[in-house]
């Protein structure tokens, strides 16, 4: 990756690892190695790699290329460290070790050696890292008393110092108009602001208010403090957007609730939403963290990927939990159109039941389902739910659902979900050779009956076919490069039993043009289909090849 400039300058304070790590609430970071100690000096964030000698002056370096785990990063680590760095953050791996080369490296060169969590971005560790910078550097800096970083390490501590100097009652909020935070509300306070922190959000018909009246439009484009007059609907209110760069992160409301808002509020505003700045890139990142480290532990637990122990815990489930997964595929639908149907499905199958936790993967949809004695049969019926609401949904399109096995306990839920996307893949077959009748279709592997196992056997053997060599590979090869009118035809027929009326009906195509190409197969290719072990041959193969 190329060399950035360092977010930093001479005249820039230093910061302290100590400090920067207290700002992490959400472990993104683990300190693997510090020899001088946490309260080294940090001045700014810079991506670095083995390019351009670019001074890193008190920087926290992060090495982008390669994971901690590798001795190849030891390069980058003495690298950042001769030219002046005070710290690396390295990517970790699965909880690897870090490799032996890369401590020593940092050891021997005096700087602090970071690790990365695998669940969170490079993005997100730079913006948590720049975020701290600034929250510390916000306590040092003058403003108005009290509203200062040191003071104000929470956004609920930050609502009550800014409601003290503005005089007003506070509410800190996101974009989507969530209350974050707000001050203490006293027996004068209005109706909206009542309903508002009750409700841990404003209401609609407000955001529809302001959006109409312009209010927003001019909140989010503006970098001043807005007055708003009091009126019917409530007191007088001063709003400032609160921004990180030209990033609007959320808003800080003053409400003169029964008392006159300071003559100096306005300014006190100004200086909360600096400092509220970094509070808030903390708490997105602290969401999108919890968020994806729960996403990773899912993924692991039902793709067998780690501990899948720890998994289960991180998920808040016992892993002695008997648990079913439930796959969901879209069904002969464009992928655009075919993932918002995914989507919405996903959203249903969370309120199917609270204990159920989804996984969009692709264009797979995997439901988890915690089952109780008596709900073997559970893991079926979000299948059928889900499949038959699929195509009534306003633009839904059909979709294909599988329903595991019960899984005695949550360790092992891989099988079930390996199962359930197996039952799906059963369906789509059924569904081509059937030219795609039934959609919205759903099955557990007793509604499949054979079936499943036919796909197992084809799945051992598709191996053997594809070293193999003779007069049924040669077909097939042959064919299909000319576009497997042949197969199909062999298909048709063997599916039919060697009823030549009925293969030829269904590959709508006069009986004796079926006879000509099965005489055509034996001509050419000296495939004989009189004898059984070449009929069990061809039927493989033409599973095997579709």
């Amino acid at each position: 990756m190329t060399s950035r400039t360092p977010t930093t300058t001479p005249s820039e304070s230093a910061v302290t690892l100590r400090e920067i790590l207290a700002f992490d609430d959400s472990a993104t970071l683990r300190t693997v190695l510090v020899p001088a100690g946490l309260d080294v000096g940090v001045r700014g964030v810079a991506v670095g790699d083995e390019g351009a000698a670019q001074p890193f002056d008190g920087c926290l370096v992060l090495v982008v290329g390669v994971p901690a785990a590798s001795a190849e990063a030891a390069g980058p680590v003495r690298a950042a460290a001769g030219r002046g760095a005070s710290g690396v953050v390295l990517r970790d791996t699965q909880g690897a070790a870090v490799a032996p080369e890369v401590l020593a490296a940092a050891e021997e060169s005096g700087i602090a050696l970071l690790t990365r969590a695998e669940w969170a971005d490079w993005a997100d560790t730079a913006a948590l890292l720049r975020s701290a910078l600034a929250c510390a550097r916000a306590g040092l800096d003058e403003g108005a008393p009290g509203i200062t970083a040191g003071g104000a390490e929470s956004l609920t501590a930050l609502a009550g110092a800014v409601a003290e100097y503005t005089g007003g009652s506070i509410t800190i909020e996101d974009t989507r108009f969530r209350v974050l935070a707000h001050s203490a509300t006293g027996p004068e306070a209005d109706g909206l602001r009542r309903s508002t922190i009750l409700g841990g959000r404003v209401p609609q018909w407000r955001v529809a208010e302001l959006r109409r009246s312009g209010m927003l439009r001019v909140l989010w484009t503006s970098r001043d403090v807005i007055h708003r007059a009091a009126d019917a609907d409530g007191p007088e209110r001063l709003i400032i957007a609160v921004r990180s760069g030209p990033e609007v992160l959320g808003s800080i409301w003053a409400a003169s609730d029964g008392r006159a808002l300071s003559p100096h509020a306005a300014e006190a505003l100004r200086r909360a939403a600096e400092v509220a700045a970094p509070l808030l890139v903390r708490h997105r990142l602290r969401e999108s963290g919890a968020a994806r480290r729960r996403e990773l532990a899912l993924r692991g637990l039902l793709h067998g990927d780690g501990d899948a122990r720890t998994h289960a815990w991180s998920l808040g489930l016992s892993p002695d939990a008997a648990c079913a997964v439930v796959v969901v595929e879209r069904h002969g639908a464009r992928p655009a159109v075919g993932d918002r149907t995914l989507d919405v499905l996903a959203l249903h199958a969370v309120s199917y039941r609270p204990s159920v936790q989804v996984l969009r993967d692709g264009e797979r949809l995997l439901a988890l389902l915690p089952v109780g004695a008596g709900q073997e049969r559970e893991a079926l019926r979000l299948a059928r739910e889900l499949a038959m609401l699929a195509p009534s949904l306003p633009g839904g399109v059909p979709v294909l659902a599988g329903a595991g096995p019960v899984a005695a306990t949550a360790l092992g839920v891989q099988a079930s979900s390996e199962e359930a996307a197996l039952i799906v893949r059963v369906l789509r077959e059924r569904a081509a050779r059937d030219d795609g009748a039934g959609p919205g279709r759903y099955a557990d592997a007793a509604a499949l009956g054979p079936s499943l196992d036919v796909a197992r056997v084809l799945d051992s053997v598709r191996p053997v076919w594809e070293a193999g060599d003779g007069p049924v590979h040669e077909l097939v090869r042959a064919d299909l490069a000319s576009g497997g009118e042949l197969v199909r035809t062999l298909a048709a027929y063997l599916d039919a039993s060697g009823d030549v009326a009925r293969a030829a009906a269904r590959l709508v195509v006069h009986p004796n043009t079926l006879r000509y190409r099965l005489r055509r197969a034996r001509e050419r290719f000296g495939v004989d289909l009189e004898d059984p072990d070449t009929r069990l041959l061809i039927t493989l193969a033409v599973r095997l090849t579709g």
